[in-house]
């Protein structure tokens, strides 16, 4: 090859890889956060479930086993729980909705309580409106634990991030509150 033609591929591998590079810089730009200490939106609920006992306790509850009442191990190895959870801003069981949880938890350890849940927040408030897919361990002896936030819609179209679980309120099988201190570092 004459050197010219040399010259002009390596003019035009250039200008391809300026091209890429200017591409990829807008790309990484136009999101809002991508700092791993620092969220693009961050906000605290409240998660309640009230789990079904059997009898006329229908109306009151919010989720179910969907296995029967056979366990294996002292711990409730193998159920599997489905719900449609309220969650409020506050504490209180009677606040105003901002968002349902529906999904499902199964108890997946022998030797202690430990679950592994998966559920996706409804958002239709006046505040935001979408979805966040949440899932993960919920490791439930520990203080605090986090689930991952694998994506989502509407407000929170492709969102990524944490939401740190916490057990706020425990009254046996029948009743539980978790806060939900939610992180989010992926933003569109």
């Amino acid at each position: 090859m004459s050197s010219n033609t040399m010259r002009n591929i390596g003019e035009k591998s250039c200008l391809i890889l300026l091209v890429l590079l200017l591409t990829s810089q807008s790309i990484w730009a136009s999101r809002k956060s991508l700092k791993p200490n620092e969220p693009c939106k961050r906000f605290v609920l409240f998660y309640h479930d009230i789990l079904y006992q059997g009898g006329d306790d229908v109306d009151n509850s919010t989720s179910a086993s969907a296995t029967n009442n056979t366990k294996l191990g002292n711990f409730q190895l193998g159920r599997l729980v489905v719900f449609d959870d309220p969650i409020t801003q506050d504490r209180n069981l009677h606040s105003p909705e901002v968002a349902r949880a529906q999904g499902f938890y199964f108890y997946d350890k022998k030797s202690e309580y430990n679950a592994w849940i998966a559920y996706t927040l409804v958002f239709n408030s006046t505040e935001y409106k979408g979805t966040l897919n949440v899932m993960g361990a919920d490791l439930m002896y520990a203080k605090t634990r986090d689930v991952s936030i694998v994506g989502g819609t509407g407000d929170f179209f492709m969102a990524r991030g944490v939401a740190t679980l916490e057990t706020d309120a425990l009254e046996g099988f029948k009743y539980f509150r978790l806060k939900m201190d939610v992180k989010l570092y992926e933003c569109y």
